[in-house]
């Protein structure tokens, strides 16, 4: 029979260093072990203990702030316009955006008189339909068409809006129901 504390046949966890070591188990033995690796890898001039990704030279590191300081930084909040507007960048939306603003803010972007006797009805390619409440104002925003193009231009960007096509109020249509006669229809209404 073997004597395990005699180190003779049957491979002990006893180190071979002196006689005065107690003899190493577990989590112990594995300690050792990595110790001895690290050794071995220091000698060799390779870094020890930085995972693999350090099989170069030993960078050093860049210390964080704790804070962003007086100047804008990527970690100060970010008010919510900002934040859509960089999103609809990203995404490609920004035409409709454009689009949107024009339509949703008449009253902001052209001022409040202009909004008050006319509103847009569609915007597609580039030509933005107004629609104004008397042919008198119809005539003053086709004189205005200049200046009512800068300020949208200047609210939402150039190439948005191109073109502007004015129309005034329609005539009321006679026209009811599925069937009708084609002629001039009733001459008296207006006596």
């Amino acid at each position: 029979m073997n004597d395990e504390r005699t180190g003779s046949e049957g491979g002990t966890n006893k180190p071979q260093g002196g006689a005065n070591e107690p003899e190493l188990k577990g989590i112990d033995l594995a300690r050792r072990a990595l110790e001895e690796a690290r050794a071995a890898a220091k000698a060799s001039g390779k870094a020890v203990g930085q995972g693999r990704a350090s099989r170069g030279p030993l960078r050093p590191k860049r210390r964080r702030r704790g804070w962003s300081g007086p100047g804008p930084d990527d970690r100060d909040p970010q008010t919510l316009g900002s934040l859509a507007q960089s999103l609809s960048k990203q995404r490609g939306w920004s035409t409709h955006v454009s689009e949107g603003t024009v339509m949703g803010s008449w009253a902001r972007v052209v001022g409040d008189d202009i909004a008050s006797h006319a509103q847009p009805t569609t915007l597609r390619d580039g030509i933005l339909h107004v629609s104004a409440e008397s042919t008198a104002w119809a005539t003053q925003l086709r004189m205005m068409q200049s200046q009512i193009l800068a300020k949208i231009a200047a609210a939402v960007g150039h190439g948005v809006v191109k073109e502007l096509r004015i129309t005034g109020p329609t005539a009321p249509s006679w026209r009811k129901g599925e069937r009708h006669i084609r002629g001039r229809g009733p001459r008296d209404t207006y006596g």
